[in-house]
């Protein structure tokens, strides 16, 4: 296994990572995920040990909590050889302190967070979206006595806008308060918006990426086929609705060069497809999840090989989509991408 730093921090992390959206199985959303309980998500975590992944996400919403008290009953006893980053902001109730990053919510959800999984610190906590009732320097303030009380030891943020996390950056070094170092974004083949303006703002401030759905929400694991029906057994039967869209042409095409290269290399179209995000710029781990030791096993044999030059240049030309303005001028204008090379 691979370990690369996480962003610009001296943590290292492994460049896959373990999901557990899958533990718990609470509610239409997880349930369709996975309905992991203690023993299970036991065995998938030592598979995880014993192949280098010692990093593992989950958030409070993930089934109601969940996810966070089945991870914390899997990992008792070897708490010290493993990384958790758990996630917090988004409602976990209707009441008017169950939702938000202020500094009431943080304090609570940290310390309810700690005891669903049986640890007295989270090595990195990500706020789970951008909360714009709270003013930026509060969030920063409170996720600095966080990390001062030997709660928290690394912060992070997920699906942020740039503006939000270059504020929060500029906030948090006048004032000597943590930096971000994480980014936890969707990014896959069939989702590549984190290239236009979250990627090069990574590179430029050392914010690493840690990558969700990398296989498109489900889109990518070698069940669709152009002109087939959607498998029985998808999930996205059940969940597309609160996926990422995908143009179907777009998503056809990708599929299509995935079928090509597994056919040259011996791998599969996950495989593929996760080893594709680990040569991209800001990448710091992808994160799998997995319903059974089988769709683990597979995931975890992305690593320890290398997708060709000529492969790679394949990946992106079906993949790739014009951005928006104001990204596209420096893809289709001489001057403008002279000013401003593209960074991958």
């Amino acid at each position: 296994m691979e370990y690369r730093n996480l962003g610009a921090s001296g943590l290292k992390v492994p460049v896959l990572s373990f999901g557990a959206g899958t533990f718990g199985g609470q509610g239409p959303l997880f349930s369709a995920w996975g309905r992991s309980d203690a023993e299970e998500a036991r065995r998938l975590i030592d598979i995880c040990l014993d192949a280098g992944v010692t990093l593992f996400d989950t958030a409070d919403v993930y089934s109601n909590g969940a996810s966070e008290e089945i991870l914390g009953a899997a990992i008792k006893g070897r708490r010290d050889k493993l990384l958790i980053s758990t996630k917090t902001s988004l409602p976990m109730g209707d009441g008017p302190f169950d939702a938000g990053s202020s500094r009431h919510r943080l304090l609570g959800a940290v310390d309810a967070s700690l005891r669903r999984l049986g640890t007295d610190y989270i090595d990195l906590l990500q706020l789970h979206a951008f909360d714009a009732g709270t003013p930026i320097a509060e969030v920063l303030h409170t996720l600095d006595v966080l990390v001062r009380a030997g709660k928290v030891r690394y912060v992070g943020v997920s699906n942020f806008s740039g503006w939000q996390v270059m504020k929060s950056l500029d906030l948090a070094e006048r004032n000597g308060w943590p930096r971000y170092v994480a980014h936890q974004v969707y990014y896959s083949l069939v989702g590549r918006d984190y290239e236009w303006e979250l990627m090069p703002l990574g590179l430029d401030q050392g914010v690493g990426a840690l990558v969700w759905s990398p296989l498109g929400w489900g889109r990518l694991t070698g069940k669709l086929r152009r002109g087939q029906p959607l498998p029985k057994d998808s999930r996205l039967h059940e969940t597309a609705q609160w996926g990422p869209p995908v143009e179907h042409e777009r998503l056809y095409r990708v599929i299509d060069v995935l079928d090509e290269v597994a056919e040259e290399t011996g791998k599969s179209v996950p495989q593929i497809a996760l080893a594709w995000l680990l040569t991209r710029p800001t990448v710091c781990s992808v994160i799998v999840g997995a319903r059974n030791e089988t769709q683990l096993r597979d995931n975890l044999g992305a690593v320890g090989w290398s997708l060709s030059g000529e492969q790679i240049r394949r990946l992106d030309a079906a993949s790739d989509v014009m951005p928006a303005y104001p990204y596209y001028p420096y893809r289709t204008q001489a001057g403008f991408a002279r000013l401003n090379p593209k960074p991958v």
